[in-house]
């Protein structure tokens, strides 16, 4: 008898192997909960790109216009982009200054006394001088036309679809990442482009503060999730006493996730060590493993990657007898950077894993909403989805669902107490809550 497909028998033995890995774990619940989340993930991600975004070409092409003038010719550029680019060289003093390369526009730059270290918009940003305002208006235009322009909408948007190629765990946290179409990077100005089928809508939801949240159910820190509970974060954290604005909290708690330690995060995040410290012992430990290289992981089981031997050599190095002041430095930075690394891997890992039980529940109860008549139906959705509600796009916090009209209340329910199940799921009891900002309307855009 014939023997199985091709790649048939790799599966099998990848599967069990990953069973007996569980099967000898001291956290089996956990990781068994982490590889169910992970499956899913990878079902919804291939019925992501089947289904597809719903695209409106001529909106998007409207809106380039808009922003960038008239469609060049082949190798042209359009005519706003070409007339800032103009600007720029003017107040340079360059007529062909090159504008696309960093180290040589930089020399330019320095040229007319902007001593600026890179071409970051947020530091171009911090200088005065006529050039400024065109580089900057210049730059927005190239990162459209090249990351969502003519050749991007051609190459990408099929029958009214955006399909892009979802990456399930891309990121070494166990984030999505896409290997084509960008479609971890969608503009706020094109949303506008994203546009349901006639007769549905958009079920459109993110979370608000995922991973601040995420972090206070990791460390059961009371004091945080009082702080959270039924309102933005940032703003409980002002209330609570802990900084003065809602503007600090959020840079405190970024730079408690991060390991920021200079600056207005520096000079916050003691504050938060005193308001909430199981929450910041959490990931305080995290840092400190990571700098003595040893491994973490997420809530669920992910563990970040061990320290690589270029790591290990600089540290053995640092250490020894013949270690110089720059071995220890170079030591030095690189441990703290291994610790900002598993500091944020502990949080942004666990809320990968909240998202993934998201996408889940909301997928399967999706289903239970049932197909609408054939006359109703989305047909470039593909035979599978086109008939009833499905998921549309994720992206980190945020999902959109494609529903047909008469389901739309139904499917916003069930995005909600997705969001509370999953919760539930990864926390238990713990008295932390994950509110959406929810809408349901015809197109993606935020307002």
């Amino acid at each position: 008898p014939a023997g199985p497909p091709d790649g048939i028998d790799a599966a099998l033995a990848e599967l069990a192997r990953q069973r007996a890995a569980i099967a000898s774990s001291g956290e089996r619940g956990r990781l068994e909960l982490l590889c169910a989340a992970e499956s899913a993930g990878a079902l919804v991600a291939a019925e992501l790109r089947a289904a597809g975004l719903p695209w409106d070409v001529p909106t998007h092409e409207r809106i380039l216009e808009d922003v960038l003038g008239r469609r060049p010719a082949t190798g042209g550029v359009p005519e706003r982009m070409a007339a800032a680019a103009a600007e720029v060289r003017t107040h340079l003093d360059d007529p062909h200054a090159n504008l696309d390369s960093p180290a040589k526009l930089l020399r330019s730059l320095h040229r007319v006394g902007v001593p600026a270290q890179s071409t970051a918009r947020w530091e171009l940003g911090g200088f005065e001088h006529p050039v400024i305002e065109p580089l900057l208006t210049y730059k927005r235009y190239s990162r459209l036309l090249a990351a969502n322009g003519w050749t991007w909408l051609e190459e990408w948007v099929r029958d009214g679809r955006f399909r892009p190629v979802y990456v399930p765990a891309g990121v070494v946290t166990g984030r999505w990442a896409s290997s084509g179409g960008g479609a971890l990077q969608i503009p706020r100005m094109l949303r506008e482009a994203v546009r349901a089928d006639d007769g549905w809508t958009f079920v459109v939801a993110d979370v608000a503060q995922l991973e601040p949240r995420v972090l206070a159910g990791m460390s059961s820190d009371l004091a945080l999730a009082r702080a959270a509970r039924g309102r933005d974060l940032y703003v409980g954290i002002v209330d609570s006493g802990a900084v003065a604005h809602r503007a600090e909290a959020k840079v405190a708690m970024l730079g408690a996730m991060y390991g920021a330690t200079t600056g207005e995060s520096g000079r916050l995040v003691p504050r938060l060590r005193l308001a909430y410290p199981r929450a910041m012992a959490l990931v305080d430990e995290a840092a400190r493993t990571g700098e003595r290289g040893g491994v973490v992981s997420t809530w669920l089981g992910r563990s970040c990657p061990p320290a690589s031997p270029r790591w290990l050599r600089a540290q053995q190095q640092a250490a020894g007898e013949t270690g110089t002041a720059a071995d220890r430095d170079r030591a030095r930075r690189a441990a703290g950077d291994r610790g900002r690394f598993t500091r944020n891997f502990v949080v942004q890992g666990t809320a990968a894993e909240w998202a993934l039980a998201w996408l889940g529940e909301v997928r399967a109860r999706l289903d239970g909403l049932g197909a609408v008549p054939p006359e109703e139906s989305a047909p470039r959705s593909g035979p599978a989805l086109g008939d009833r509600a499905h998921l549309a796009f994720f992206l980190h916090d945020e999902l959109i669902v494609h529903t047909p009209v008469r389901h739309a209340d139904a499917a916003a329910a069930i995005v909600r107490s997705a969001a509370a199940s999953a919760g539930r799921l990864l926390f238990g009891d713990f008295p932390i809550d994950f509110p959406l900002d929810l809408k349901v309307a015809p197109t993606a855009q935020k307002d």
